[in-house]
């Protein structure tokens, strides 16, 4: 079992698991409140969470032991998380969830672009071919008519 949580799919499976539940749970969650103050609450409680993790699991580090470029770089991906559960949150808040989460998930095609672009990564024909039919599938489940 301890070889299973060493993998980066398992991880990620999870990742989209948790994910999905985000969209269910966040659905209801919205309805009688702000999206923008419900996005407060859901990250108020993902801090606590995270704090209490860290903290329960001995994995705090001396704040002196992160690079520059880390920082910057954890600051510019917090302030896009921040951008996108507003986003999110207010997608939700306007739209039925089966459609707003597909649409969201053309994440997917744009890290793979931005992953090529920025980071050098090397995608196969058949890795793009996949790319599209995610981005395809995406669109088909989103919009109805």
């Amino acid at each position: 079992m301890k070889g299973l949580f060493d993998s980066w799919l398992t991880w990620a499976a999870l990742s989209a698991f948790f994910a999905a539940l985000t969209a269910v749970f966040a659905k209801p969650g919205v309805q009688d409140i702000n999206s923008n103050y419900a996005t407060l609450v859901r990250t108020f409680v993902v801090l606590l969470f995270l704090m209490i993790l860290v903290l329960g699991t001995g994995q705090w580090q001396p704040v002196s032991t992160i690079t520059a470029r880390a920082w910057l770089f954890l600051f510019l991906s917090g302030l896009a998380t921040g951008v996108s559960w507003l986003c999110y949150f207010r997608a939700l808040k306007l739209g039925p969830v089966s459609q707003v989460a597909p649409i969201d998930k053309l994440s997917l095609l744009l890290v793979a672009v931005m992953g090529v672009v920025f980071l050098g990564e090397k995608l196969s024909a058949r890795n793009w071919a996949g790319v599209v039919l995610m981005a395809a599938g995406a669109f088909l489940v989103a919009f109805r008519k």
